[in-house]
This record gives structure tokens, C-alpha cells and sequence, in this order.
């Protein structure tokens, strides 16, 4: 998509081997095999996978071993036991994690797709799964686009892209290029598979299906093989050394016995007794049962638990990696404030922009008008609009002719301030200090504008000129209510919390200044320029990630893995990191606050 970006509907078309006027008409079948089917890789509920996970266990072999051995030497009550408890521990696990992931199979396969393609000259609805690059596709208000699109045709498009970019704000889209290297939340020529169309329409070209879109990249790389959890190291780790000393022991026992003089078969068979009796056979069923009961637990807070040993590690958390849109915040824009600048109330201003929307019975229209209408100030409006001009994104307005209740004719300009003020005459001086002021702290503004006409007047693109600023409408997306409370409970566990965010850098420091997190921030830009060693020197002092893409988080969160927790010298301010011995009672060595938790030595 970011070649795509760059190129021009003419040459897009060429590249893409289709016709405009009548879309794919051969090959289909080939362009199918060639690309695949248009679906993401995604988890799929496995029998032998899911018993593999059971069956890893070093211990568990240790007591198969030990079920065997005593049934070759006749104990087969012994073995039997075993043998049980074995089943018993496999068993509850496995049941537990297929039927999660069964769950989570079932939810995914309740959804079904259908778009509408151009195909040999006509429209035909098909199932997104059959789309392959070139099909021309139609896109409308609440639709999930179903492909990587090179957009040929908007009307007022608009699309919520917070799933890849992290942005609560819709981003608004264009036939026009931009140039190589533009990041993903700037690429205004294309809609992105998984975004949502959240208003307008547009018809663009398939440019990539399936995992090859920018959301199927995303994908497949969450279905790759989970690295082990802390717990499963340790355990295996536990697991190992209880095989050597039986190993050991074992073997030691049986020599010395053979070297008293002892009977050989009575010295094997005692040296096995200690070998099983030093094995918990207990352990694994233990284990299972009171994940399996934690799981069970957690199901009642609604939370699904797909693999059991991730429970202990929730419990372990020292550094947690959260977005900020949806997750912090409401993930929708919220109405703050109205700034006149001039004569006008608050309220006056809010219900001029009110009435440059494009709705006409109060509902439907953009995520901004939604949140100016919920709002509204109290009593009704007496204007009447006569005419609409939508809004466009070359002009980046829109506007509406009302009558208000005293007769007079109004165009209300309601817009992107920079594109509204510069239609405007005599804008007070303290215009750009608000409007600086409210993007500093990184809310969304839209500024409002009126030109008294005549009577009868027929509304043109000519009256978005000579206007009268009236004032600001300034929409954040805030806080979630109890999201400083969250923080604080996992500041007191001693969680370190830093947001990793596609939005921009301002709106991000600004939120998290609000929650009391902090503020050191780096970009995607940032990101590209550090190897992994200097990410993580940039990790320790670094709380705010923003702009980022979902590769870029991916990397964030394996280097976080891989970089663990850091001793720092008072005395000297040097760091080690650890795994190492911990520092001795009274040394010069603290723990560094990204790391509140005492290390294991």
C-alpha cells in the first residue's frame, strides 16, 4: 500500500491489469491462485496442538518414566497411580484450553462478509474471502473495507482506521498521492482492510488481499508460535532438576548397594522406590486444577482464558504496554468547550456550528457532529436551513443558508480552522494564540464562520468568502473515567505502565500528562533510526510511544521481553542488568523504578 500511495489512478490501473469501466474479466481464477483467498491466518482450535501443550512437560515424562519402570518390575499399582494421576493432569488442561479455543473459534466464525465488486462489466455481491487484487470495490457508511484499496472515487469518505493507527478520529480520504516514504496513518489515497467506513462512500482497486494487506501483516503475526511464559520456564526448569537428582540419586543408591553386596534385583528395585518417591506425582494434577479453578474465576469477569499457564504470568506483570484510543480513552470525540471570538455566548457559537451539519434530523453525520449534538444547548432552534453545501476535501468546509427567526439570510462556514480563517476578514488577534493553545494540548478543533446575505439568495462555493469568525469548537477524546483509578491500583502493585499509541505525539503526552503518567515521548520517525540495543537504553526512560505502527509495537514489546529489569549503582551510577546475583543487604545497588520488583537472584 505504499507504493500504491504514490501512484496516480491511471498508473494504478496499469498496474493492476484491469480495466475501469468493466473490472476483472479474465484470469480470475489465476489472480485467486496467485494470491489466495482474501483471508487473515487465524487461530484455529487444534486437538494435537492443544494436547502438545500438556504433553511438554519435563516432569510429566519423569512420571511416565517412573509409571513404566515400576510396571516392568511388577509394582503395577504403583504404576497405575501414576498413571492416573497423569491422565488426570493432562486431561484437565487439555479440556480447558480446547474449549477456550473452541470458544474463540466459534465467535470467529459467526462473521460473513459480502462487498460489492465490478466484475465483466457489472456489480455483483461476493463474499470477501473471493477478492482478488483488481476487483473494483464499492465502499459505503458502515462498511468494513475488505481489502488493502487504491482509492479511485470519494464522496465525502471517511474512515476509522483506529484498529491499525490508534487514532479516535476519523481520517478523512482522497483520490490524491502522497509521497514514498508516508507513514501509514497519512496514506489519504487508500482504505485499509479491517478500517470502517464511518462516513461517504468511495470506489477504489484491490491493490492486496489476505495477509499481504497492512491488517493481515498484523495477524499473522500474533498466530506465530507464543513464547513460553515465566511460569512454563520455571516449572520446566524445576521439572529438570528434580529428573537429575533422581538421575543422581538413583544411581548412587544402586552402586552402593551393589558394592555392600546387597541382591541386584533388591537393589534396583529400592533405588527405584526412592526415584518415585522423591517425583511429585501430585504436581502436575495440582498445578492444572488450580489454573484450571483460576480460570474459572476469571470466565465470571468475563475474561476468556485460551492457555492456563498464562494465568501465573498475569500475576507477574512488571511492565505493562497499553494503546491509549479505546483502552485510556473513550475512543470517540467528546464536545469540551465553545471559544467565541467576539460578542457572542458560548452557547451562540455552539449553535451556529450546530447548524452547519450534514444532518437533517439530528442523527447520523461524523463522530464531531455527533458529539456537538449531544451538546446541544437547551431549546429549540428557530432557523430553518434552505441549503447544504457538503462538506469536500478539497475545500475542507461545510457550509449551510439558514433563516433565523428574525427573517435574516445566514451562510454558516463550519470547518478546519486554517481553511475557515483564511475565508474570513478582520480575525481578532487572539484567534491563533486559542487556536495554538488548544492544539498544544492536543484537542481537535473545528472553527465557525457567518456572512449575512439577501433574501432569496442561491448558495455557492463564492459565499465561502468575506466571512465573520465567530468562534472555536474545541472535542478531545478524554480519559476514561476509571481509567485513572486503573492506573493507580497498578502503580501500587508496582506495574509500570507506558502507552504505546498510533495517535499523534501531542494528543498522546497530553492524555497521559492528564493520568499522572509520564510524558518522555518517542515516535514511529524515532523508532526507525534505533537498532534493538538502543531501544532498549530508550525503553528504561521512555513512557509515552506514539505514531507507532502495529509492527512497530510488536517490536516494542519483544525488546521490552528481551531487556527485563536493571540494577543501578548509587554510588557510582553504573547499571547491570540482571538475570545476576542480587545486590547484598546495605550495597550501593537499588532497583531502578522500571523494574519495582525485587529480581529473583
Amino acid at each position: 500500500m505504499a507504493d500504491a500511495a504514490t501512484w496516480d489512478t491511471v498508473s494504478t490501473l496499469r498496474a493492476m491489469h484491469v480495466d475501469a469501466a468493466v473490472g476483472v474479466t479474465d484470469d480470475l481464477a489465476g489472480r485467486l491462485a496467485r494470491s489466495g483467498p482474501n483471508a487473515v491466518t487465524s487461530h484455529r482450535a487444534r486437538v494435537l496442538p492443544a494436547l502438545g501443550h500438556q504433553l511438554a512437560s519435563p516432569l510429566l515424562g519423569l512420571l511416565v518414566v517412573a509409571a513404566v519402570v515400576s510396571a516392568a518390575v511388577g509394582e503395577r499399582g504403583g504404576a497405575a497411580t501414576i498413571a492416573v494421576v497423569v491422565v488426570l493432569s493432562v486431561g484437565l488442561g487439555f479440556g480447558n484450553e480446547y474449549r477456550a479455543e473452541r470458544a474463540a473459534q466459534a465467535l470467529h466464525d459467526q462473521v460473513h462478509h459480502t462487498t460489492v465488486v465490478l466484475r465483466d462489466g457489472r456489480r455483483q455481491e461476493v463474499d470477501v474471502t473471493g477478492l482478488v487484487p483488481g476487483d473494483l470495490v464499492d465502499i459505503a457508511l458502515g462498511d468494513v473495507v475488505p481489502a488493502d484499496l487504491r482509492l479511485l472515487d470519494v464522496t465525502g469518505l471517511e474512515c476509522d482506521e483506529s484498529v491499525l493507527t490508534g487514532e479516535s478520529v476519523p481520517a478523512i480520504k482522497d483520490t490524491g498521492t502522497v509521497p514514498a516514504g508516508t507513514p501509514l496513518a497519512e496514506l489519504t489515497g487508500c482504505a485499509l482492510m479491517g478500517t470502517v467506513v464511518a462516513a461517504g462512500s468511495g470506489h477504489g482497486i484491490v491493490v492486496a488481499t489476505g495477509a499481504a494487506t497492512e491488517f493481515g501483516g498484523v495477524a499473522v503475526g500474533l498466530d506465530t508460535h507464543p513464547l513460553d511464559t515465566r511460569f512454563q520456564v520455571g516449572l520446566r526448569s524445576f521439572s529438570v532438576l528434580l529428573a537429575w537428582v533422581a538421575v543422581v540419586l538413583t544411581t548412587a543408591v544402586l552402586v552402593v548397594n551393589v558394592a555392600l553386596g546387597r541382591p541386584l534385583l533388591d537393589a534396583v528395585l529400592f533405588s527405584l522406590a526412592i526415584a518415585v518417591g522423591i517425583t511429585p506425582q501430585l504436581l502436575p494434577a495440582v498445578v492444572s486444577s488450580s489454573l484450571a479453578a483460576g480460570s474459572r474465576r476469571l470466565s465470571r469477569r468475563h475474561v476468556l482464558v485460551k492457555r492456563l499457564v498464562c494465568i501465573e504470568d498475569l500475576g507477574d506483570v512488571d511492565v505493562l504496554l497499553t494503546d491509549k484510543t479505546g483502552t485510556l480513552t473513550e475512543g470517540r470525540p467528546v464536545f469540551l468547550r465553545a471559544v467565541p471570538t467576539g460578542d457572542d455566548r458560548p452557547e451562540d457559537v455552539l449553535r451556529w456550528g450546530l447548524r452547519a451539519t450534514e444532518t437533517t434530523d439530528g442523527t447520523g453525520g461524523n463522530a464531531l457532529d455527533r458529539a456537538l449534538r449531544a451538546a446541544e444547548p437547551a431549546g429549540s432552534d428557530d432557523a430553518v436551513r434552505l441549503a447544504l453545501l457538503p462538506f469536500d476535501h478539497e475545500r475542507r468546509l461545510v457550509s449551510a443558508l439558514v433563516r433565523t427567526a428574525d427573517g435574516t439570510c445566514v451562510v454558516v462556514t463550519k470547518g478546519a480552522p486554517e481553511a475557515v480563517l483564511d475565508r474570513c476578514v478582520d480575525v481578532p488577534s487572539g484567534v491563533a494564540h486559542a487556536l495554538a493553545a488548544e492544539f498544544a494540548a492536543g484537542n481537535r478543533v473545528v472553527a465557525v464562520a457567518t456572512r449575512t446575505v439577501p433574501g432569496g439568495h442561491a448558495l455557492t462555493v463564492d459565499d465561502e468568502h468575506g466571512l465573520t469568525v465567530r468562534g472555536l469548537l474545541v472535542a478531545s477524546d478524554p480519559p476514561k473515567d476509571d481509567a485513572a483509578d486503573a492506573l493507580s491500583r497498578l502503580a501500587d502493585l508496582g506495574i509500570t505502565v507506558k502507552v504505546v499509541t498510533g495517535d499523534a505525539a501531542p494528543v498522546a503526552v497530553h492524555v497521559c500528562r492528564q493520568l499522572g503518567l509520564g510524558d518522555t515521548v518517542l515516535t514511529g520517525a524515532d523508532l526507525a533510526v534505533l537498532d534493538d540495543d538502543e531501544l532498549a537504553a530508550a525503553l528504561a526512560t521512555t513512557s509515552v510511544f506514539a505514531r507507532v505502527s502495529p509492527q512497530d509495537k510488536a517490536r516494542i514489546v519483544a525488546v521490552q521481553r528481551r531487556t527485563g529489569g536493571e540494577w543501578r549503582s548509587s554510588a557510582t551510577g553504573s547499571t547491570t542488568r540482571w538475570p545476576c546475583t542480587a545486590p547484598t543487604s546495605g550495597s550501593p545497588w537499588s532497583l531502578r523504578p522500571t523494574w519495582p520488583r525485587t529480581p529473583p537472584t
